[in-house]
């Protein structure tokens, strides 16, 4: 089922915890760096700082956690790293579900399955079946994903459901066939590592979320660090193209 409310033709509803946070988990490879390691080194070392951000969202009760964990232009980074990623994703399914499954975890993975190897894609089919009917945090992993292919793929599924005669599409039409149909809009951006773009992620997603960003490599964000991220947000007016007067009186 869609939890579809666009922010742009409908003011959601504002929370002081954000419901739904997504993240680029930026600065793995610069933490190994400046520590005379491996990049390898600081991508084993963010995927403890993805397990502290899992435990913190429970903790804070957001509904959905969503983290980019593989761009579809990370294929373009050496082969070795990209292999590494591969091996590491399926290790880290393979460890967690069990673990996912027992906080009440719903997993979710997006992107495009086809270029995976068939023992990931199996995996991740199995992940996800595994967790469906979980009730709490929903934790969606972006792999081999990109924010154009989404809006085009689901172009392509709308227009093929609809057969010849497409007729005018409305974002009530589209959006059920965007890879994030199942969550609302996120209310709140975080990138690590320095860099400030949204770099092809969640294009039509983060229309309205409130875009936060930080110097903090991935390896090194941790709980105090969300909690700062979270404070910046609840500062914020969150005015939905309203005045601020119109915030007052409502």
């Amino acid at each position: 089922m869609s939890s579809f409310i666009s922010s742009t033709s409908t003011v959601p509803e504002i929370a002081k915890v954000p419901r739904h946070i997504a993240m680029i988990m930026d600065g793995n490879g610069r933490w190994a760096k400046k520590r005379f390691l491996p990049r390898v080194a600081g991508h084993r070392k963010g995927l403890e700082t993805v397990r502290e951000m899992v435990r913190a969202c429970i903790d804070l009760k957001v509904d959905y956690l969503t983290l980019f964990a593989f761009s579809s232009e990370n294929w373009r980074r050496p082969a070795d790293e990209v292999s590494f990623l591969m091996q590491l994703f399926i290790r880290a399914m393979q460890r967690e579900v069990a673990r996912m499954s027992d906080n009440n975890i719903r997993l979710k993975i997006v992107g495009r399955l086809d270029r995976f190897e068939p023992q990931l894609v199996e995996l991740i089919e199995a992940s996800q079946k595994y967790t469906e009917n979980n009730t709490g945090l929903t934790l969606t992993i972006a792999a081999d994903y990109g924010g154009r292919w989404d809006i085009l793929q689901a172009t392509n599924e709308l227009i093929k459901s609809r057969g010849a005669d497409v007729g005018v599409v409305s974002e009530e039409a589209l959006a059920p066939f965007l890879a994030m149909a199942y969550a609302p809009e996120p209310d709140l951006f975080i990138r690590t590592g320095g860099e400030q773009r949204i770099s092809n992620f969640l294009l039509w997603q983060l229309a309205y979320a409130e875009l936060y960003f930080t110097d903090v490599l991935w390896p090194d964000f941790d709980t105090v660090a969300l909690k700062q991220a979270i404070a910046s947000y609840q500062s914020r007016e969150r005015r939905f193209g309203r005045t601020s007067e119109q915030l007052v009186n409502a």
